[in-house]
């Protein structure tokens, strides 16, 4: 019965928070289209709204740890659902993702995804993704901010082990930008897909950053030890435990 009523709560948030979405991208719409701030202050608008909807309406509260960057620097996060987006862009000045082109296309977020500087990338064929993201990030460039890219991939379920792929390092050697390793817990409480939100703290963590100009082998192992190490920690502290799953030693 418990799980019941949190589901129909969790319906009921699902449905609040997209069907606000068109609301603040037309209020903020006549600013964000003479300035990026204008997206910006959308984009933020409305995450602090679904933070607060989320608290009160199904349970989830947050809590953002570590040095947020303010500076020009490449942020590395494990991703497990929308909700690390959300704690992420929030705390950081301006944001800009690494994103899947589909997602340009979709009403609302395609058209602030692109006011916001984030970059599309075409995830099937590799060795032209991989070159042609290393140039729209180039372009993209004189818009500054702090660009956000998940090395796995895509959203990954908490407990499940996937490799990072060679993208990041790309990025990493090309730009050389200090690296911002980030943790989380949120897929515990909000999953990767469908509509069950469960309540608890959900956390994001930002790790110490790792210099640039480091070698790029070395670069991406010692970015998964840390990163997968930091939110087993914290998923750890929220609860779960890893007995017969994978773990990153």
């Amino acid at each position: 019965m418990r799980d019941a009523v949190q589901w129909g709560r969790s319906l009921i948030f699902t449905i609040n928070i997209y069907a606000a979405m068109p609301v603040f991208g037309i209020v903020f719409l006549p600013w964000a289209l003479v300035s990026r701030q204008g997206a910006i202050a959308a984009c933020k608008s409305w995450s602090y709204y679904t933070l607060w909807c989320a608290k009160w309406m199904v349970g989830i509260r947050y809590e953002v740890r570590g040095t947020a960057p303010t500076d020009e620097v490449m942020i590395a996060s494990k991703h497990q659902s929308f909700l690390d987006i959300i704690l992420i862009f929030i705390s950081i000045p301006a944001g800009k993702f690494i994103m899947k082109r589909e997602l340009m296309f979709a009403p609302v977020i395609g058209q602030y995804a692109l006011k916001l500087g984030c970059v599309p990338v075409d995830r099937g064929k590799r060795s032209f993704a991989i070159k042609k993201m290393v140039e729209d990030v180039e372009k993209g460039a004189q818009q500054p901010g702090q660009l956000i890219i998940y090395p796995q991939g895509t959203r990954i379920p908490p407990g499940v082990k996937s490799g990072y792929k060679v993208g990041t390092g790309v990025l990493y050697e090309e730009l050389g930008q200090d690296c911002v390793p980030v943790a989380t817990n949120v897929g515990l409480f909000w999953g990767r897909s469908g509509i069950m939100k469960r309540p608890g703290l959900a956390v994001v963590e930002f790790l110490p950053r790792i210099d640039a100009g480091q070698d790029r082998d070395a670069f991406m192992a010692r970015l998964e030890q840390e990163v997968e190490n930091a939110s087993d920690t914290l998923m750890q502290e929220a609860g779960m435990t890893f007995d017969g799953l994978d773990r990153h030693d």
